[in-house]
């Protein structure tokens, strides 16, 4: 009995429970009822002319209209990187049906192929005479980007026809030719690679023909979605004269513009890559425009209206002279082929065979700014901008013409350093004008062990004639009774080991020093000093540091910042947005009367018996130089030259090293061209030949 009512006790707790869960969800089924019912009087009765509105609303999208790129002039206005107007080829998206997007690019593709005119084809796929698909030799980053995880996403083994069928299937491209589909492929994988939407068209092609723009435009209504844009793009009037620095443009990297898109930048844009198109991008971009779109329900557009027009950027004056650059490129080429021939016609070995480069920087020493700065060998900003295959054949030369010597080369000074140890031995008390060394061709303080020679036999000399004739033992006693502490010490007050400021980067240089020495694993002998005393040891400094040092001497001491821009103004150029103004970078710690000392010596290196004397001695200016020969084991001499004009009221200084030119008389004549243009008008003619004036 009691087992019976425990059953029916249980038989009674299971319907119960049964009931509550029933009641359970009839509760949220009718709550759920609540909500769509709510809902649905919401969006018919309650609200329901507020949301027909919104489906009738137009869709709005903002497009960008790029702004012209700022010009780049030289001190007189003369344009270096200006820009030129060229027609592009875009496809828009409000316009561009993507039921028949195939269609409209098959059709733009054959009439490309009619015209003979280029259009973009970065597909790393190609079609071999056998008729199969085949990847593209060395294009292997294109081959990876194409079949990564953010693209096609197959294995690394994947072959061009797995690609080919991934891209047809993914784009709908049928009843085509194998040729026809594959370019159409093409198109469409760099439209959606460069993001292509109603706000971000699509460039197809660059630089078309006036006559191809306007078959477009006829045939628009056969080719929707196909616009014509005016673009303005970089033009070079001589793409020879400045290029390391100018510098380049090019595309963004993927990592550019996941920084700067932020800023405004599209994903297809342009931006400087290197000299003054790198250091002052954020003046010559200009500021876009935007022009906002606004398309129906049904995909026809509403309007179509520029809401902000596109300002153009900044216009950026160097400080170079066209001609004094000009100048200084041609006697450079002229100079090192010259010194290679000399060495060449001899039967000794390292006598300047192997010179093949050499750079020349010219400064205004009143405040620093670079008038010219020419490194051979040189390159072609033009065909660097047409020609795609034109940066790997620079890339590759042996000869690094895309090496800006001037500011990056860094070479043993030799003798050219001899005036900075003289103004620091004569501040410190080391010597006097009345100090006299005794040169007998060989130094032997440190004999038996180490016993430096001198070129010359000079006997008992002072500072005056050592610096005129360059005497090696004259500068070895002095460095090594200075001492390397104190040659360093005003060596940087010069501008020597020191970035001199200039905008567009540079090296720093090698100042030769013990720690320097340890840092890099040997060991600084005693002797070591007297070496770096004359140019030599661990010294290296670049052309630009050598213009620097020379026109510190010539301006009294006073170091400024060298610079190359002198100013920014707007576009049209009629108002000034930024200005360089001298600065006082150090006040070397030389008195004037030393100086003065120093001065003398260097007017005499050109005078009889002085080192230039071969070149300057009847020049119609009187100038103050210091040559110098320094040695490069394994290669034949440097030669470098400093000099600085005219001597009573210095204007410009000059710094030339050809790298193994063995001969200084050619480092001098590269000089005495720049002077002739400074002070003569010598100019370059049609002809690539330096003419002086006729009434000169």
């Amino acid at each position: 009995m009691k087992l019976q009512k425990n059953k029916n006790r249980k038989k009674d707790s299971l319907k119960n429970s049964t009931k509550i869960r029933y009641g359970i969800l009839g509760g949220i089924l009718l709550v759920c009822m609540g909500v769509f019912t709510y809902r649905l009087v919401d969006w018919q009765l309650i609200n329901g002319q507020t949301y027909l509105e919104a489906a009738d609303k137009t869709y709005v999208s903002t497009v960008n209209l790029t702004a012209a790129r700022g010009e780049i002039v030289d001190t007189n206005g003369k344009p270096l990187a200006a820009n030129k107007t060229e027609y592009n080829i875009v496809l828009d998206a409000t316009y561009l049906n993507s039921a028949n997007r195939s269609e409209v690019i098959d059709k733009l593709i054959q009439l490309m192929k009619q015209r003979n005119e280029p259009w973009v084809d970065e597909l790393p796929i190609t079609i071999n005479q056998n008729g199969q698909y085949e990847f593209i030799a060395d294009k292997e980053a294109e081959i990876s980007e194409l079949k990564g995880k953010n693209f096609l996403n197959l294995n690394t083994y994947a072959t061009a026809d797995m690609c080919m069928q991934q891209l047809t299937e993914l784009y709908d491209i049928t009843g085509y030719s194998q040729e026809d589909t594959r370019n159409i492929c093409s198109v469409r994988y760099n439209m959606t690679r460069m993001i292509f939407s109603i706000s971000n068209p699509y460039t197809f092609a660059e630089n078309i023909s006036k006559d191809t723009a306007a078959i477009i435009q006829e045939r628009s209504a056969d080719l929707a979605g196909v616009t014509v844009e005016i673009a303005t793009v970089r033009q070079y009037n001589d793409g020879t004269l400045a290029p390391q620095l100018i510098g380049t443009i090019g595309a963004l990297t993927q990592e550019e513009y996941d920084t700067l898109k932020d800023s405004g930048y599209a994903y297809n844009d342009k931006i400087g890559k290197s000299g003054i198109e790198y250091a002052f991008e954020q003046h010559l971009r200009g500021k876009d425009g935007t022009k906002v779109v606004e398309i129906n329900p049904d995909g026809t557009v509403s309007s179509d209206k520029i809401t902000q027009q596109p300002t153009p950027g900044n216009t950026v004056y160097t400080t170079l002279d066209s001609n004094l650059q000009k100048i200084a490129n041609v006697s450079l080429e002229k100079n090192v082929t010259a010194a290679q021939r000399a060495g060449l016609s001899t039967a000794a070995k390292l006598d300047g065979e192997d010179c093949v480069a050499g750079a020349a920087v010219v400064l205004d020493v009143k405040d620093f700014s670079i008038l010219a700065a020419a490194s051979y060998p040189n390159y072609d900003l033009t065909q660097y901008l047409e020609d795609a295959n034109y940066y790997n054949a620079l890339s590759s030369n042996n000869t690094l013409p895309l090496l800006n010597r001037a500011f990056d080369g860094n070479y043993v000074p030799g003798s050219v350093f001899k005036p900075l140890v003289a103004s620091a031995a004569l501040q410190e008390g080391t010597i006097t004008t009345g100090t006299h060394i005794t040169c007998n061709h060989v130094y032997g303080f440190y004999a038996p062990s180490y016993t430096p020679t001198c070129l010359g036999y000079h006997g008992s000399i002072n500072l005056n004639r050592a610096l005129q004739a360059s005497c090696n033992v004259f500068f070895y006693d002095t460095g090594r009774m200075l001492g390397i502490q104190n040659i360093d010490l005003y060596a940087r007050q010069f501008g020597l080991g020191e970035e001199t400021g200039v905008e567009i980067g540079e090296s720093t240089g090698t100042l030769a020093s013990p720690d320097l020495r340890t840092a890099n694993g040997g060991v600084w002998q005693p002797g070591d000093v007297i070496q770096a005393a004359i140019g030599q040891s661990d010294n290296a400094f670049t052309p630009l540091q050598l213009a620097t040092f020379c026109a510190t001497i010539a301006n009294n001491g006073t170091r400024y910042k060298t610079h190359l821009v002198k100013q920014v103004t707007n576009y049209n150029r009629n108002q000034i947005i930024l200005e360089t103004q001298p600065k006082i970078e150090e006040q070397v710690a030389v008195s004037q009367e030393n100086l003065k000392i120093v001065q003398e010596s260097m007017k005499l290196v050109a005078e009889s018996g002085g080192t230039a004397n071969s070149i300057f001695g009847n020049y119609g200016i009187t100038i103050a130089s210091k040559t110098g020969t320094a040695e490069n084991p394994g290669h034949s001499d440097n030669t470098v030259f400093i000099a600085y004009a005219p001597y009573e009221n210095p204007e410009i200084a000059v710094a030339v090293v050809l790298e193994y030119g063995s001969r200084g008389a050619y480092s001098m004549e590269v000089a005495k061209d720049i002077f002739d243009a400074y002070f003569y008008g010598k100019t370059v003619d049609e002809n690539g030949n330096m003419v002086m004036p006729k009434n000169t």
